[in-house]
């Protein structure tokens, strides 16, 4: 893995606060938007640059500030991507954001996914609800040159039809030949879906995935890591090739709170992507 200062802070002070305008909203489900933001100050927009994992913190005025993950490719130069879920103070005062509203945005920061790594490997992508979000990037950027790896394989669970992210991204990639997708929801009240139903993990017995040559990158709901990592395990996937996402525990994102801390660990600074090797030292960490 890379440094977040040896690799972003060279081009850009990461701490500083930068205007940025909203250049789209899109309604993901009742309470995610996916905001589409630019630099008001085209050469800061010009310099910035990220791994896919990594994480801004947003600064909406009168309301504080908090991380959230950035979710567009990061071959997209022109403008990037925050998908946020409306669950706070904050948050919920992010609803009233419309084209051209600007927001203070600091960073990229943190450790993402192991990008070099996996060049030339099969990949396993699994997410469960909002964690999809960190995930996307990684899957835009491999869909983006794909030649540059083996096999892929995505799976993706959410507590119900209308919680599904990404829903056109989905689409394609549920229609593409070269990768594999399977996707459930843990329950069809409306009775809307005709795909699997249960949690992720029933999605290990609808796909073979191979040990050999192959890493997995996960990110969901904390009570998800355990039954993931032990499906990876059973397919003799080593430590050192899991990886995954603990962003959910991030709040000043700077290592300043110490909210984040796992172990001897800051999430937000040391992570938020860690390996298991790494991850399962770390006491609460899976």
């Amino acid at each position: 893995m890379t440094s977040f200062s040896s690799t972003t802070e060279a081009k850009q002070n990461i701490y500083q606060i930068n205007m940025a305008r909203v250049v789209r909203i899109h309604s993901e489900t009742p309470d995610t938007n996916l905001y589409t933001f630019e630099y008001v100050n085209k050469e800061q927009q010009k310099k910035f640059s990220f791994t896919p994992g990594q994480f801004m913190l947003l600064s909406f005025f009168g309301y504080g500030e908090a991380p959230f993950g950035i979710c567009s490719s990061p071959n997209q130069t022109e403008s990037f991507d925050l998908c946020i879920r409306s669950v706070g103070r904050l948050t919920n005062a992010l609803k009233n954001l419309h084209q051209e509203s600007i927001v203070g945005l600091r960073g990229p920061f943190g450790y993402g996914w192991p990008m070099d790594e996996l060049k030339g490997k099969n990949v396993v992508i699994i997410g469960g609800g909002i964690g999809l979000v960190p995930l996307r990037p990684v899957i835009l950027d491999i869909l983006e040159n794909r030649d540059n790896y083996g096999s892929v394989q995505i799976m993706y669970g959410a507590r119900c039809p209308e919680e599904l992210l990404f829903k056109e991204d989905l689409y394609l990639w549920d229609n593409r030949r070269d990768i594999e997708y399977v996707a459930t929801v843990d329950r069809d009240d409306e009775h809307c879906w005709a795909g699997n139903i249960g949690v992720v993990t029933i999605l290990f017995d609808r796909i073979t995935i191979s040990s050999e040559n192959t890493f997995a990158l996960a990110c969901g709901p904390p009570i998800m890591y355990q039954f993931v990592m032990r499906e990876l395990e059973k397919i003799g996937l080593p430590d050192d090739r899991i990886f995954l996402s603990l962003e959910r525990r991030m709040k000043c994102g700077v290592g300043h709170c110490s909210h984040c801390l796992v172990g001897t660990k800051f999430v937000c600074q040391d992570g938020p992507v860690f390996s298991y090797k790494v991850a399962k030292t770390l006491r609460g960490a899976v």
